[in-house]
């Protein structure tokens, strides 16, 4: 009688548990680095803490990284609660670093209008010698393969998308098992893998989506903030921004407010350079032009050393970014390049060069003036006497000896308001 009872009370509670359950999402929509990595990171442990029947990605990018790809693989293919990556809104793509991610998901959907593939390997410059291309090329095509094999996907089509950059549509992937199922919408996707089961890490899981709420993750403002600058270009124009604060620092000292934005510039620049694969030799020209830049301030070259520095800054611009690791992208912009090195190149030849001309001039105004002008003794200075001096009597004193009435003398110097002469 009373399992009869529990029983029918399960049946009825049973639906009421499922409406209970609970979906997160995450948008992914930038490339794939660090920052990208701990937030898919902290998403796994979200839904693993919230018991959430399963993390859904939604993707959208051109590639990343192949370190933090590396991670985000990792946790995927070991997290306990079921990811589903969704390459989705229309028109979105998963290339490069977006195809291993989303051959490692539990569930792999795409949206109508998406695109999947291009995992060819490129360096910064996009290209690499041929040694290291097939090195590279390898690495990646075995790397995609037993992603495939580990989810039962087409892994001929995987090495061929790292090997021949083939890409294809989302009813292409759906053909030839790289996708699991093509999906309108989010709702959509939850109403299509309610009751799959899937294989965690833990052990297999049967999903119940179909009614569950969903809870989205946004990205913090700190994170959001750091996956700015983890930007190429937005990284190379803060470590500039940092050079010109401490170049202004140096030039005015105790300006303070140059030097703390200089400051607070470089750390946020380092930390970039920590998450990109950063080329020491091109920082190293560039440190090495900071410094010419600075010599010319102190140093009369004639533009010379000005020149120098615009040569070293654009050579170490250019080496900055660059790695021959396979799936990496993370390109500068020429045009980025070009404009810094100019502006800060024709600025220290012209601007600085004209200001520190200027401050070199002999001063034409006020007491320091009158040192080199001349004027007229009106007595004998033997050796001290009064001078007419623009049209004013000034006591003086002769540093060449007796001095006649109405000769011309020449100012040498000023001592407490007593010019020193000598005969012109």
């Amino acid at each position: 009688m009373w399992r009869t009872i529990l029983f029918l009370a399960f049946l009825l509670i049973y639906p009421l548990l499922l409406d209970a359950q609970k979906v997160i999402v995450l948008s992914i929509d930038e490339t794939i680095n660090p920052v990208a990595a701990g937030f898919i990171h902290k998403g796994i442990n979200k839904a693993k803490e919230e018991r959430a029947e399963c993390l859904v990605v939604q993707l959208n990018t051109p590639g990343g990284l192949l370190k933090s790809t590396r991670a985000i693989v990792s946790d995927i293919l070991e997290s306990p609660v079921p990811v589903v990556v969704f390459v989705s809104p229309a028109g979105a793509h998963a290339g490069s670093a977006g195809v291993f991610i989303t051959m490692a998901a539990h569930i792999a959907a795409m949206a109508p209008g998406t695109n999947i593939g291009a995992a060819h390997p490129v360096d910064m410059q996009g290209k690499v010698d041929s040694v290291m291309n097939e090195k590279a090329t390898n690495d990646a095509a075995a790397f995609i393969r037993s992603i495939a094999e580990k989810r039962n996907r087409n892994f001929q089509w995987a090495d061929e998308a790292v090997r021949k950059s083939s890409s294809i549509t989302e009813s292409e992937a759906l053909k030839k098992n790289i996708v699991d199922l093509v999906a309108i919408n989010l709702n959509d996707l939850l109403g299509k893998i309610d009751n799959k089961k899937v294989e965690t890490g833990t052990g297999n899981k049967v999903l119940h989506t179909k009614n569950a709420s969903i809870e989205s993750l946004e990205m913090s403002s700190f994170e959001k903030m750091l996956n700015m600058v983890s930007d190429p270009n937005v990284a190379y124009i803060i470590l500039m921004l940092g050079f010109y604060g401490i170049l202004f620092e140096f030039y005015n000292p105790g300006a303070i407010l140059p030097g703390i934005i200089g400051v607070i510039s470089l750390i946020l620049a380092f930390y970039a350079m920590h998450t990109l694969p950063i080329n020491y030799a091109g920082l190293a020209l560039i440190i090495f032009a900071i410094i010419l830049f600075l010599l010319e301030i102190k140093i009369v070259s004639h533009g010379v050393l000005a020149i120098g520095g615009g040569v070293s800054l654009l050579l170490g611009s250019m080496m900055l970014i660059r790695s021959d690791s396979s799936l990496e992208l993370a390109k500068k912009s020429w045009s980025v390049i070009f404009s810094s090195v100019g502006v800060t190149t024709l600025f220290f030849l012209f601007v600085i060069g004209l200001g520190l001309k200027a401050q070199r001039l002999k001063p034409v105004t006020g007491i320091e003036g009158m040192i080199g002008e001349t004027g007229v003794s009106l007595e004998t200075l033997d050796p001290v006497g009064n001078v007419r001096m623009h049209g004013e009597i000034w006591k003086a004193e002769s540093v060449s000896g007796r001095i006649d009435v109405n000769s011309k003398v020449r100012v040498v110097a000023l001592e407490k308001m007593r010019l020193r002469v000598e005969r012109c």
